[in-house]
């Protein structure tokens, strides 16, 4: 019998994080994560600028997580990669480096996407660490900056899509609305801080109300701007004056608008069990809006440690485990894909 454990390598190059990690069994012993400071000035991530900085640090980031997990390549069982959705150039560095790293270790390539990764989150854990992972099937709501959907999860390769936005993600409404208050980049945890102290119900936004389990923001979007245009012609100083409730006032309307839609669709599918992941998920408004619905609908909720909330490569090793297993494997002919459906 093999007693040999099983590594995986995850490298993550989706947008403006290099991250690269080791899982041992499933169990993540690294995680590294470059950010890229590179485009704060420039109010969001420049592609181009995305990929190079990719290749500079990729290289530093794979040999810091293996040198934390105490192997080396030789270890490896197998590389799991981000091959979509995401920047394709940024994708093409870590999908080159992954498929060279396989074919010179003579290891299987894993291709992940990234989305199903994020849900996969809920289960990372570190050696020694007591933690609670959902049981299936349960629902997950993904909260990012490009994305947002609720998954019908029913095994750790098994999901469905039930619901998603019909225009702009939460995680966009965020950071584009930030941008009309001013705020900097990246803007949606800027509007959460300055949320902490303001009025909820100081300012009144609508709430969309489409059918189904789908979400709409880009109605919010539009209010907002038409608010802040009026107010700010009477008194200029007005965002700044207000900026505390009306952050809040923002947030209050995305969280309700979330909330509305994981509700009805827990009750139709009868499920208790409820999850959250993406980057949007570190949100603390949201976080405890979750914590709150317990009492109130007997859920069981579980939400991922704040590492595995953004973008990161623990994900990626922790869902290549699983598909590993599964022996998922894919050859050298793979190719990043920008959008990457379930």
């Amino acid at each position: 019998m093999n007693n040999k454990p099983v590594y995986i390598l995850g490298i993550e190059s989706s947008c403006d994080e290099t991250s690269a990690s080791v899982t041992k069994n499933g169990i993540v012993c690294s995680n590294i994560i470059s950010t890229q400071d590179v485009h704060l000035k420039y109010g969001g991530v420049v592609p181009e600028l995305a990929s190079r900085a990719h290749q500079q640090q990729i290289i530093p980031v794979v040999d810091a997580a293996l040198k934390e997990a105490g192997i080396t390549t030789g270890d490896l069982s197998a590389v799991a990669f981000t091959r979509g959705p995401g920047l394709i150039g940024a994708l093409l560095v870590g999908c080159s480096f992954a498929k060279s790293l396989s074919l010179a270790l003579d290891i299987p390539l894993i291709e992940v996407n990234h989305m199903q990764a994020h849900i996969i989150g809920n289960f990372a854990s570190r050696e020694n660490e007591q933690k609670l992972y959902p049981t299936f099937p349960f629902l997950c709501l993904t909260v990012s900056g490009g994305h947002t959907q609720l998954v019908l999860v029913e095994s750790h390769l098994k999901m469905k899509i039930i619901g998603q936005t019909i225009d702009d993600a939460a995680g966009e409404a965020f950071d584009k609305i930030a941008k009309m208050l001013k705020l900097p980049y990246p803007g949606g945890p800027e509007v959460d801080k300055h949320a902490q102290t303001g009025n909820p119900n100081r300012f009144k936004f609508p709430i969309s109300d489409i059918g189904g389990f789908d979400f709409s923001f880009s109605g919010l979007k539009t209010s907002v701007l038409y608010f802040l245009q009026k107010e700010t012609k009477e008194n200029p100083d007005f965002i700044q004056e207000n900026i505390a409730d009306l952050c809040a006032s923002i947030q209050h309307t995305i969280i309700k608008t979330l909330m509305k839609k994981l509700k009805l669709a827990a009750s139709e599918h009868n499920i208790k069990t409820i999850a959250i992941s993406g980057g949007v998920s570190a949100n603390k408004g949201i976080r405890n809006a979750l914590h709150e619905e317990v009492n109130v609908s007997d859920w069981n909720v579980f939400i991922p440690n704040f590492e595995y909330c953004t973008d990161n490569a623990g994900m990626i090793s922790l869902y290549g485990y699983y598909k590993y297993l599964a022996k998922e494997f894919c050859d050298l002919s793979i190719s990043p894909v920008a959008r990457y459906p379930f």
